[in-house]
């Protein structure tokens, strides 16, 4: 499927200059962007059918973790910000159970959009994971199922909602809750966060919305999904250096297996 039959190229230029400055600066200040409708109805409606159709071949967990993903510190205790735990659980289905032909596959490979992206996360250029699990995503979150407040480990995440639930999934964040490069980590606000004590943003997504997030400063979370309808999440990930993989250890955390 070419790049103009599964996006909304008329609302999106996304080979214009201005246009990509002008989503550069928004997720610059904003430290998110979000294009609704990126997609057509047509290729929601195929990936959808493809996430039902491959949904038992998902790997399913439930996790604790705290909200930095590291190992617990001995030096704190088990209610402090650095090790209190929190939940998530999903279910995903990898890269290479992706169809050669599904429009999400069209669309992470395609050299356009690979530029724009490239253009408004201010990198060089973009590249594939070297695995064969991880550049392409799909997320399940039937009923029940959250992602837990976390910061990301990764300087951005770009994803797509494809099927909303009746209620809940609602992506929460508070931007600035950490400086990581300078290894503050804000631990008294993490605490009012994890309280419920600060008040958080919400991003407005509908199917078919693409979102740019910096994350690795940004404390977020997606609240549990509530009702029949499955929340489907494709994560498009790519790296800004070449060769690179995903360690052994992520891949069985994350996947289950590591090929």
């Amino acid at each position: 499927m070419p790049l103009s039959d599964s996006m909304n190229k008329a609302a999106y230029p996304i080979e214009n200059s201005d246009f990509r400055a002008e989503c550069k600066k928004t997720l610059s200040e904003n430290g998110a962007l979000v294009l609704p409708n990126f997609l057509n109805g047509e290729t929601i409606q195929a990936i959808i059918q493809e996430g039902e159709a491959k949904k038992n071949l998902a790997w399913f967990t439930q996790s604790t973790h705290n909200v930095y993903l590291t190992h617990v510190d001995n030096n704190y205790d088990t209610e402090h910000a650095r090790n209190k735990q929190v939940s998530s659980s999903k279910g995903c289905i990898t890269d290479d159970q992706i169809d050669p032909t599904s429009p999400l596959r069209q669309l992470y490979d395609a050299p356009l959009f690979r530029a724009f992206l490239a253009s408004v996360l201010d990198e060089t250029a973009l590249y594939n994971y070297a695995d064969n699990l991880s550049s392409i995503n799909l997320h399940y979150a039937s009923e029940g199922q959250e992602l837990g407040w976390h910061f990301d480990n990764s300087s951005f995440a770009i994803t797509l909602l494809i099927q909303k639930p009746e209620s809940g999934g609602v992506f929460e964040y508070i931007e600035n809750m950490r400086d990581a490069d300078a290894g503050e980590m804000n631990y008294s606000g993490v605490s009012e966060v994890l309280a419920g004590q600060k008040k958080v943003k919400k991003l407005a997504i509908e199917p078919g919305a693409l979102v740019l997030f910096r994350g690795r400063n940004a404390i977020h979370r997606v609240t549990p999904t509530q009702g029949k309808i499955t929340r489907m999440l494709a994560v498009l990930a790519y790296n800004s250096q070449p060769h690179i993989a995903l360690s052994e250890a992520a891949s069985k955390t994350f996947y289950g297996r590591v090929k």
